[in-house]
């Protein structure tokens, strides 16, 4: 139990680091954010808990597959936002549009050849 809440600690702060970056140097943060550290940590934590080549090749090919539907939020949030809408409005759009989105990267992608 000890080991996840280091996971949690360490990712945590992560996460508290770029939103303190981003109230001061928005461009920094968003720099910051849009590295797939999350993503990397993920795989660090994956790896050490279940380190086979090919568990963690299918992880890191499904993550790309999954970035794509998650995208298009990054610009109809700030379009939505530069048009007056509330920010808890302009999220929640953001957030609809890519959970439709995944949900249709899941029916298309298989498909397609690409496995999930």
């Amino acid at each position: 139990m000890i080991y996840f809440w280091v996971k949690a600690a360490i990712s945590g702060v992560l996460i508290a680091l770029i939103s303190e970056t981003a109230k001061r140097w928005p461009g920094v943060g968003a720099l910051i954010a849009s590295l797939p550290l999350v993503s990397v940590i993920g795989m660090l934590w994956l790896w050490r808990d279940r380190p086979d080549p090919a568990n963690m090749a299918a992880h890191a090919e499904a993550t790309f597959w999954y970035v794509l539907p998650s995208l298009p939020m990054f610009l109809v949030m700030p379009a939505l936002l530069r048009r007056g809408a509330p920010f808890w409005a302009a999220l929640s759009c953001g957030c609809i549009l890519t959970i439709l989105l995944y949900l249709s990267m899941t029916w298309i992608a298989p498909r397609l050849g690409v496995k999930l």
